[in-house]
């Protein structure tokens, strides 16, 4: 009898765990070679406690098990310490596996030099959602969720808009901080820009793209190679659509900086056709690579 009771309690606690499981697991790295003189041990602190504040925190409402977790890396660059005031720059990546295959495609990838907060060594990091006491959470807090809403806009059309209402929401609480980051119109490539992006209906078309170049693009590569690098070519007109109606939008910038070496490897091994239109939509739209996005032509 005790030995059944036994095993129901750990029935219990492990289902625990598999339901309350979060949705993050992420590597976060401080580089700190541009500091000179100060007490190195405060980054160690600072990396631990930003590790434990991203990844064992529940974000969201979903159920993610363990193995379903977002993998995602924050890699920071401390260019400047005053006292407990901290400069810094960000750069925040993640990735999903593509279905039936051991690759893994980066979904995200946006480097953020407006990083600039406060922390005194063993502060407990604390987020309040109504309000924002540090910008160092505030900043974490607002990536996790650009990390998530990615995630679920690759997995189901527009999946990730109430993550990134959720980020949202911290932008309009920042507007009233005195910060860089967060200011509306003070950066094309700041935080403000990036939700804003990606919540604007005219970016729609962008995101639905985003849907079918994962699920019906990638996640079919294996099954059918040449139906899924058409069916990756075959919406690729969308960045150009919504650039020349947004010119330089970051969000089509940062999908540019996270899928250009992908798009080259897959379409090396496209038709003349897919070729010289990827090569065709790509260089209008980014024209500083044209000279990289010209290999595929000579690929074979």
């Amino acid at each position: 009898m005790k030995k059944i009771k036994f095993l129901e309690t750990i029935l219990f606690f492990s289902l625990f765990q598999f339901v309350s499981a979060q949705e993050l697991n992420c590597n976060i790295n401080i580089n700190s070679d541009l500091i000179q003189g100060t007490n190195k041990s405060v980054f160690t602190t600072l990396q631990k406690s930003m590790y434990e504040f991203i990844n064992n925190r529940k974000w969201t409402e979903m159920t993610f098990t363990p193995e379903e977790r977002i993998e995602c890396t924050m890699n920071i660059t401390v260019k400047k310490v005053e006292g407990d005031n901290f400069t810094a720059e960000i750069l925040v990546q993640s990735r999903r596996p593509v279905y039936n295959s051991s690759y893994t495609t980066t979904l995200f990838n946006f480097k953020d030099n407006d990083f600039t907060f406060t922390y005194k060594e063993f502060d407990q990091l604390e987020w309040n959602p109504s309000v924002i006491t540090s910008n160092l959470t505030a900043v974490l807090s607002y990536y996790a969720y650009i990390i998530i809403g990615y995630d679920m806009d690759s997995f189901s059309r527009l999946g990730g808009t109430s993550a990134f209402q959720a980020a949202e929401n911290i932008v309009n609480m920042a507007q009233g901080i005195n910060l860089s980051g967060w200011k509306a119109f003070e950066s094309p490539r700041n935080r403000y820009a990036l939700v804003s992006n990606l919540l604007d209906e005219a970016f729609k078309p962008f995101r639905n793209y985003f849907y079918e170049y994962h699920r019906l693009g990638l996640d079919m590569m294996v099954d059918n190679a040449a139906n899924a690098r058409a069916k990756i070519a075959e919406g690729l007109h969308v960045l150009r659509d919504v650039n020349r109606a947004r010119p330089s939008a970051v969000v089509i910038s940062s999908f540019l900086d996270a899928k250009t070496d992908e798009l080259m490897n897959i379409f090396s091994k496209g038709t003349e056709k897919e070729k010289i239109l990827v090569v065709e939509i790509l260089s209008d739209v980014d024209p500083a690579q044209t000279a990289k996005y010209e290999q595929i032509l000579n690929s074979k």
